[in-house]
């Protein structure tokens, strides 16, 4: 039995053939198009994570000025409350 070359493909089956003519990355199966899905959402995912976390810095930043601002606020209040019962003797 001899094999015989086609327009110069590869002789050695069907299967090779058109993997060859294809070329070997151009099929996609479901399997992988499910696995580029999944890691697109772990992606997006990861990032909104990020984002979360970068907002939950800057509250922290914030609210701990806020508290400073609040004991400004309280020993302004403290004084002024001593300067006026000092006025009422």
């Amino acid at each position: 039995m001899e094999m015989k070359s086609l327009g110069g493909e590869v002789p050695w089956g069907i299967g090779w053939r058109r993997l060859l003519r294809e070329g070997m990355m151009a099929r996609k199966n479901r399997l992988t198009r499910v696995a580029v899905g999944i890691g697109e959402a772990i992606g997006r995912a990861d990032r909104k994570a990020h984002q979360v976390a970068k907002a939950g810095v800057v509250a922290k930043k914030e609210l701990e000025a806020i508290g400073k601002q609040v004991d400004a606020l309280k020993k302004q209040l403290q004084k002024t409350t001593r300067r006026m019962k000092k006025a009422l003797r």
